[in-house]
């Protein structure tokens, strides 16, 4: 799982390590499956826990606005088909949670019960625990490539409407030469690249180029239209 102590993953910008694997729906052969979609990657640390129910009601509950940026789920834990299939029943059956009314939980998870998923993408810390994944999520794009990696502790629950907003961005970005600042929203203004040469930061400067906000050489806001 790790080495020389540390714990092994890709990197962003690498291509996501290939799998195949059984899942709640099937076997997936990964990325291939999922060319041209962004891809939600995730682990989580056992069935039939709190904290994980109340994500994977998240996520059903939140499945179509995945869908509507082009991007699918895949979960992950190192419990079996069953258990993650029993799991789901009673997620749906019994749990109500926010959003959730006991929408169909409509993307799969990886029934890892060797780890050996979990041993490509450094989803086991064996300073929290030798045989339970973290909550691990990794964005990857249609191209198959490692976008974004997060690590949350065991006891808290992510956010995945940032996990959505961080798609977002980065589409928005690969669409163009801008970049999002902090705390940004879809449809919020998107920041300027640093100039290249004098000719653009004395432009700036003078704020000739009236389709930027600028309140020095190097911060300057503009909209952004999809």
């Amino acid at each position: 799982m790790s080495e020389n102590g540390r714990v092994c993953f890709p990197s962003l910008g690498q291509r996501a390590p290939e799998f195949y694997a059984e899942t709640t729906m099937g076997k997936v052969n990964f990325p291939q499956d999922y060319a041209g979609k962004w891809v939600v990657l995730f682990s989580h640390p056992s069935d039939f826990t709190p904290v994980c129910t109340s994500e994977i009601a998240t996520l059903a509950s939140m499945q179509d606005e995945f869908e509507e940026i082009n991007a699918v789920l895949l979960g992950l834990s190192v419990d079996s088909t069953s258990s993650h299939l029993a799991w789901v029943k009673e997620i749906q059956d019994h749990i109500r949670f926010h959003d959730y009314t006991g929408q169909s939980v409509n993307f799969p998870i990886i029934a890892d019960v060797k780890g050996v998923v979990a041993a490509k993408y450094g989803m086991i810390h064996e300073a929290l625990s030798s045989d339970k994944t973290v909550r691990a999520v990794f964005v990857i794009d249609p191209e198959g490539k490692v976008r974004t990696i997060l690590y949350y502790p065991l006891s808290t629950g992510r956010n995945f409407k940032e996990i959505k907003r961080i798609i977002e961005a980065l589409q928005m970005t690969d669409a163009s030469d801008l970049s999002t600042p902090a705390d940004w929203q879809p449809g919020e203004e998107v920041l300027a690249s640093a100039p290249e040469n004098v000719n653009e930061m004395n432009l700036r400067a003078d704020n000739s180029d009236h389709s930027l906000h600028c309140q020095d050489w190097f911060f300057c806001t503009r909209k952004y239209d999809a």
